[in-house]
């Protein structure tokens, strides 16, 4: 027996119906592995810092339901609240962003933190799903729209993002936001001239942030010399696969967190590796191959051009961030900084996760055909 009748028109309603509940539930599994994890990889990092033994685990346990509840709350809108919360995100993101150069907290070299009311924030995470959305927003408008100049707004608004992200410096998001924008402006239809010209720009951008920033430097080089003293992580982390095998060495008897500084962030695909094995690995790429096909699949079924474009670059956001991390983790390419979504610690980047999720999941909610005046149209959604 379901919670709402086929009948029930109320917005709660409607949204049951409409919505990919297996989204839902996958989103929800990726968030409970996440707090299982955070409670075995944070103690020992949470120890070595002299705090409290589930001080890191407290936290994410306080911001994982808060995520889910803000991703089902903004799964709610309708495709012109989408916009608008894009908007209103988008800016609020980037003044805060811009003021973590004045008044941001440095760490590990970069500024990317505020505080706001006592509250550490990387508002540059919020940047990411909202830009996403604008730029869709734009491509469309550029292409149902002669005259409206949408290509060169999204353009000048990629400009500003990146160079943000280049003062902080945060090269590994400037990357991700760069593929997901090339993406979205190439199925939009943009001349293979263009694209042949933005491959070049991405090229002579990577050989410029190789030999511009040091830390950028230091992890390629670090990937091709793996015997490097700088590599201890990424050894310590295939460690940790070797000792989980398949059916891993049980909750809580992991060792390699002892000796990784990121168990808890970065590098905590390893300790699912080491503690449930192969296995739960599997499973938690499984969750997010389940997400990002079935997202892919309503895309590719729309007729709305934003629609099609907003949750494809959501789920490429989304998607990218997850191999990002994965495969720096078993080194199959340079580390990067990037947290897994939803499973590593960290509260900016699990409510940035969550509303770029929710747009997905208020984007792809059926719109049935109803018949007004004698004529079919498209329902908006609630």
């Amino acid at each position: 027996m379901t919670a709402f009748s086929r009948l029930d028109s109320s917005l709660l309603g409607r949204w049951w119906w409409t919505v990919d509940r297996w989204i839902i539930t996958a989103l929800i599994a990726l968030a409970a592995a996440g707090a299982i994890l955070t409670l075995a990889a944070s103690p020992p990092v949470a120890e070595r810092l002299n705090l409290d033994t589930f001080y890191f685990a407290r936290r994410q346990l306080l911001v994982l339901p808060v995520a889910i509840g803000v991703m089902l709350a903004v799964s709610l809108l309708n495709r012109d609240g989408v916009r608008r919360l894009a908007l209103l995100m988008f800016t609020t993101s980037i003044v805060l962003t811009a003021l973590t150069l004045v008044d941001g907290a440095e760490i590990k070299g970069a500024t990317r933190w505020i505080k706001l009311g006592g509250l550490s924030v990387q508002p540059s995470e919020f940047v990411k799903p909202a830009f996403a959305v604008i730029a869709a927003w734009m491509f469309a408008a550029w292409r149902l729209k002669a005259k409206f100049p949408g290509y060169l707004v999204a353009v000048g608004l990629y400009a500003s993002v990146i160079a943000l992200l280049l003062a902080q410096p945060d090269v590994g998001m400037t990357v991700l936001v760069s593929v997901v924008w090339g993406i979205q402006f190439f199925l939009a239809g943009l001349p293979m001239v263009l694209v042949m010209g933005i491959g070049v720009l991405f090229i002579v951008g990577g050989f410029v942030a190789y030999f511009k920033f040091d830390h950028v430097q230091v992890r390629i080089d670090r990937f091709f010399d793996p015997a490097g003293t700088d590599a201890y992580q990424v050894e310590r982390s295939l460690e940790a696969f070797q000792n989980g095998g398949i059916f891993g060495r049980g909750p809580g008897e992991g060792r390699i967190k002892e000796a990784l500084p990121d168990a808890h962030a970065d590098f905590i695909f390893a300790v699912a590796g080491e503690e449930f094995g192969m296995f739960a690995s599997l499973m938690i790429v499984a969750l997010f191959g389940i997400i990002v096909l079935r997202g892919f699949a309503h895309a590719f079924k729309e007729s709305d051009l934003f629609v099609q474009l907003a949750v494809v670059g959501l789920l490429a956001q989304f998607g990218l961030q997850a191999i990002i991390n994965m495969a720096s983790t078993l080194n199959l390419m340079p580390t990067k900084g990037m947290t897994l979504p939803f499973i590593s610690f960290g509260g900016s980047s699990s409510l940035a996760v969550a509303v770029g999720m929710g747009m997905v999941l208020a984007l792809t909610r059926e719109r049935p055909k109803r018949r007004i005046s004698g004529l079919n149209s498209w329902e908006a959604g609630a």
